[in-house]
């Protein structure tokens, strides 16, 4: 299951990349579902402060009422998030 981290990680840093809107939306719809379950995750485990985190992100990716910031921020916010999921793994190794 950790490597679902990195493999999120990777969708979202493709993004960076020019690509067809469908891929955005795939990767949207897949991150809001991997960020609903570990905020699930994180809850049961109580560890409140990270399950916020993914429940917010779970909620900025959700991809039916869009949140349009623009593609450099969306392209910011993709890179930040992949980061915080690869130090997240690291830490879980």
């Amino acid at each position: 299951m950790k490597q679902v981290y990195l493999i999120l990680a990777a969708l979202l840093l493709i993004c960076l990349a020019p690509m067809p809107y469908w891929y955005y939306m795939l990767v949207r719809f897949g991150a809001m579902a991997v960020f609903a379950y570990f905020a699930y995750n994180h809850f049961t485990l109580k560890e409140e402060g990270l399950g916020f985190m993914f429940l917010s992100l779970s909620l900025l990716f959700q991809p039916f009422l869009k949140i349009a910031l623009g593609r450099t921020l969306w392209n910011v916010v993709d890179v930040i998030v992949a980061i915080v999921l690869v130090i997240l793994w690291y830490r879980k190794r």
